[in-house]
């Protein structure tokens, strides 16, 4: 049980129905269509949907109670005793009630946000952390004003350490999310160009990051890219703990290896470890989630376990075999200029092939500067890579800016998948390897449907 109606009371005074019977609450559903006995339905509205359609579905699934707009009709068929707990917005109530349940279980809260590597990073602190506490965190990229609040209803009332990955487009939305979710413990992976268009620069992109310091206790602290500048002169009255590879950091990367698909490094610190996945930045994804396994005490021997088992969510550098033993990199969940070329890099560190193709989609959301800002991903495709193909509308600067560079990879914008699968066939053979790495709008993991 996470909590009764006798709760739901003190939050939501205004309500119908039996609501002061102590009926338990096991689960929240905003999805009628799923049957989650003893649950409580709470019914959302968005620009082309409304959840308070669907209350009979809900009800017949298994809910016991309902969150209702007020000034919205109670069908009929919901019986007299049915608990509903009128509310002005149903969004809003569900943050409220996250809110409140956050600090009725207290957990040790760690938020993360950045502009790239959340998610990785949030899989490799819920892995380190779980090995030494009951844990809870964020499946998938579920980071949003919806999604964080469903997380933080999702834990069993024995939880300990929670993780919430905290995503935005806009300012002030991750200082909602952190005022829902009340942070001990902040991590910021790094600023990059993500939603430029909508924040107008790294300087507001870095900005809107740190409004995670909103909600934080007055003694929390902050696990940053300490080689960002925009991240080093913070300036907050937190512990600001800088890790990356450059000296001016407090957890310092000094030697960092690839050797099959593991990254092997030391840290200033003295520890050696070996991470279960490719990429330099991937290291430093790593760093975050050891200074925060190192804050709350995790023995040295689960850390570094961890660490090598580590399961990721999918689509982020997943190493997959294709066709005739061709070796094929899904990184297309997302992208941004910086995390494009972080990915090249890996594809130009791998041993063992003969061949190294890349396939570049268009990166969303970089507003007024999207052409320079892709020609910028040109800078990483040097001699080490072999081929290059674009697809999209600006992806098309990154095969401009290779073509001038002199390099000697041979280059081609397509201009549909079919197009792409046809020059693909010649490169499907064991001694290649092929990345994909575009933004999520340009779907580019429907083509290895038909390469696999």
């Amino acid at each position: 049980m996470l909590f009764s109606t006798n709760f739901l009371l003190e939050l939501f005074p205004d309500t119908k129905g039996a609501v002061s019977d102590h009926i338990p609450i096991n689960e929240i559903n905003t999805d009628s269509r799923k049957e989650i006995p003893k649950s409580l339905f709470i019914p959302l509205k968005g620009e082309s949907f409304d959840g308070h359609k669907f209350i009979k579905d809900a009800f017949y699934n298994g809910a016991v109670a309902a969150i209702w707009q007020k000034d919205i009709e109670i069908p009929r068929f919901i019986p007299n005793d049915f608990p509903i707990f009128l509310v002005e917005d149903t969004l809003a109530a569900l943050q409220q009630l996250a809110h409140q349940y956050r600090q009725k279980i207290d957990p040790i809260v760690v938020g993360v946000t950045g502009s790239n590597g959340k998610t990785t990073t949030k899989d490799l602190i819920g892995s380190v952390l779980q090995s030494h506490f009951k844990t809870v965190y964020t499946k998938g990229n579920f980071n949003n004003h919806i999604g964080l609040p469903l997380t933080i209803l999702s834990m069993k009332p024995d939880t300990e350490v929670l993780i919430l990955e905290m995503g935005m487009n806009h300012f002030g939305e991750i200082q909602l999310l952190s005022e829902i979710a009340l942070p001990d413990y902040a991590v910021i992976t790094n600023i990059g160009e993500s939603h430029l268009e909508n924040l107008g620069s790294r300087e507001g992109i870095a900005q809107a990051k740190t409004e995670i310091f909103v909600g934080m206790k007055k003694n929390g602290v902050v696990v940053c890219d300490g080689d960002e500048p925009l991240l080093r002169g913070l300036g907050s009255p937190l512990t600001l703990i800088g890790c990356g590879f450059g000296e001016e950091n407090s957890v310092i990367v000094q030697q960092c290896t690839m050797s099959d698909n593991q990254m092997n490094f030391h840290l200033n610190t003295g520890e050696d470890y070996t991470l279960n996945m490719l990429g330099k930045h991937n290291v430093k994804n790593a760093t975050y989630a050891i200074v925060i396994a190192k804050q709350l005490k995790v023995p040295e021997d689960k850390i570094k376990k961890a660490l090598l088992e580590t399961k990721l969510t999918g689509m982020r550098l997943e190493m997959i075999s294709g066709k005739n033993g061709v070796a094929i990199i899904n990184d297309a969940y997302n992208a941004s200029p910086t995390s494009m070329r972080a990915s090249i890099e890996v594809v130009k560190q791998l041993p063992n092939f003969k061949t190294k193709v890349l396939i570049l989609g268009d990166i969303f959301e970089l507003g007024k500067d999207s052409k320079k800002l892709h020609q910028t991903v040109a800078d990483s495709v040097t001699d080490e890579i072999n081929v290059l193909f674009t697809i999209g509308k600006d992806a098309d600067e990154i095969s401009k800016a290779v073509a001038r560079s002199g390099y000697n990879v041979t280059v081609s914008h397509v201009d549909s998948k079919a197009h792409l699968l046809a020059e693909l066939q010649p490169y499907l053979h064991e001694e290649v390897v092929i990345l994909f790495k575009a933004s999520r709008g340009m779907k580019l993991e429907t083509i290895l449907d038909e390469l696999k």
